[in-house]
């Protein structure tokens, strides 16, 4: 599973995702700091096919975790090259401009 919240404001769609042995941890590597907090993150669990298909929708992104970054890759939504470490931990924002 993978634990998903959107949140919806006019036209925009923000998709937070992780991967859920993250949750309620934060994580720290020069001079970043990567909490997962399970206000943000957390709203449904969800697999891969609804993770693909809402941000189809989004114009806004927020993932963590191994699984939840490699599925966004995988996709087509995040360059591989623009994965950042944070604690040993994958973490990929993305925008689109509607």
């Amino acid at each position: 599973m993978i634990c998903i919240r959107v949140y919806t404001q006019g036209r925009e769609r923000l998709v937070a995702a992780c991967d859920p042995d993250i949750v309620g941890k934060t994580f720290r590597s020069d001079g970043l700091v990567l909490e997962v907090s399970e206000s943000f993150y957390h709203g449904d669990d969800v697999d891969e096919e609804a993770l693909v298909n809402w941000l189809r929708l989004a114009t806004v992104a927020n993932l963590s975790g191994e699984r939840v970054v490699a599925v966004a890759v995988e996709n087509g939504f995040i360059d591989e090259g623009c994965v950042i470490r944070i604690g040993g931990v994958p973490h990929a924002q993305m925008t689109r401009m509607i």
